[in-house]
């Protein structure tokens, strides 16, 4: 194995105990527990995605997007990436829930599963029961009381809200586990490898639009009236042509300074991070995030041009809770060449539109562009829920 001596892993976890998701409580040793604690001592580098450590590339791709483990992959590779992926499969079912809870928007999913995968590298035999995962996602939110009135009467509820990746971290901390730097920096570069296909830069082919352009024109839709793969095609070509900004939370707006202060309260980690550059090129400038560029198409109201926030039947849900809502999916070598259809891998969706190609919300620094099919490492293909694929049958 490549690296440098023997590195021994101990075991590394988050319990963040509270009576109503709001209260912490001390854990001592419990912190140990939420890990089967079968730990491979072997000669790992120390710096997940460093130099030369192909299989700690590998590793990390086929934890994240799936796929068959190479024979000639170590088995204590092939052992940590089956227990990551179980794991990763119960923390997927606490961040729907904890979204479930939120007023609007998703929680980073990638952001969360990369910090837990940083901080369990090199741990095989993991097991994640799903009041840990819970306890694990919510070092991510905040838990607010708020009230409403309904029908007169005021109500008391609870909202989950997403906290700064520093904040996340302190409470990772109060858990009973301190984050070292070299955990956030292999954490970062997993983030930036998953969500921008490569470690922080994509170096396949990237086409850009033309003009940019704040116009919405359904002109060239097939059947305004409905929500069908054909008119979703046309939308997602018209952000490509317009070239719109990537901010996330967002879903074909134009991002006003208004906005942007919302979705910087809203996602400090997400939107806060990138603040600078996203004033600097996205302000006036309609932005979307990747699955933005589906709710975006399903929400908006042809007659007026205008978004309605979870109309037309589309729920505001994530790209991994879009995948798992389809009906109709399949591996990417038993796709059929149908313009409309999403492409996905975890934490990230596009729409395919034909030729090859793929217009996704890339990312910050990208905005809406265009892809090779190909090139971005995609994991399955499905028919979007909400969506009409009878269109011309």
């Amino acid at each position: 194995m490549t690296g440098p001596a023997a590195i021994t892993f101990a075991v590394k976890a988050a319990v963040v105990l509270a009576a109503d998701k709001r209260t912490w409580k001390a854990i001592g040793a419990a912190v140990a527990s939420i890990l089967t604690p079968i730990i491979l001592i072997v000669a790992m580098i120390s710096s997940i995605l460093s130099a030369g450590s192909d299989h700690n590339k590998a590793a990390v791709d086929l934890a994240f997007n799936g796929g068959s483990i190479p024979p000639a992959m170590p088995t204590e590779y092939a052992l940590h990436i089956s227990g990551i992926n179980k794991c990763f499969a119960v923390l997927d079912e606490a961040i729907s829930e904890a979204e479930v809870m939120m007023e609007g928007g998703t929680l980073d999913n990638i952001r969360i599963k990369s910090i837990f995968y940083s901080l369990n590298f090199g741990a095989v035999n993991l097991s994640l029961s799903t009041s840990e995962a819970r306890d694990f996602v919510d070092c991510f939110v905040a838990y607010e009381e708020r009230t409403q009135t309904v029908d007169g009467v005021e109500v008391t509820y609870i909202v989950a809200v997403p906290v700064s990746l520093d904040t996340a971290y302190g409470k990772l901390s109060l858990s009973g586990l301190t984050v070292g730097g070299e955990d956030k920096a292999n954490a970062q570069k997993i983030y930036e490898r998953i969500a921008f296909g490569g470690a922080g830069a994509f170096t396949g082919e990237i086409e850009r639009g033309g003009t940019r352009g704040t116009m919405l024109d359904i002109s060239s839709f097939t059947a305004p009236s409905t929500k069908n793969n054909l008119d979703l095609v046309a939308y997602a070509e018209q952000a490509f042509n317009s070239r719109w900004g990537y901010v996330w939370g967002t879903y074909g707006d134009i991002l006003t300074k208004l906005l942007l202060d919302y979705k910087l309260e809203q996602y400090p980690d997400g939107v806060g991070n990138y603040e600078e550059f996203i004033r600097s090129n996205w302000l006036g400038v309609r932005t979307t995030d990747c699955v933005g560029l589906i709710k975006g198409y399903g929400w908006l109201d042809p007659s007026t041009l205008e978004y309605g926030y979870e109309t037309n039947g589309m729920p505001d849900i994530g790209a991994d809770s879009m995948y798992k809502s389809a009906a109709v999916f399949g591996p990417m070598d038993t796709m059929p060449d149908i313009p409309g259809l999403a492409v996905w891998k975890s934490g990230h969706i596009g729409i395919y539109v034909g030729n090859g190609k793929v217009i996704e919300a890339m990312g910050t620094k990208y905005g809406v562009v265009k892809t090779k099919l190909s090139e971005r490492s995609w994991t399955a293909w499905l028919e979007i829920p909400y969506i009409n694929y009878n269109i011309g049958e």
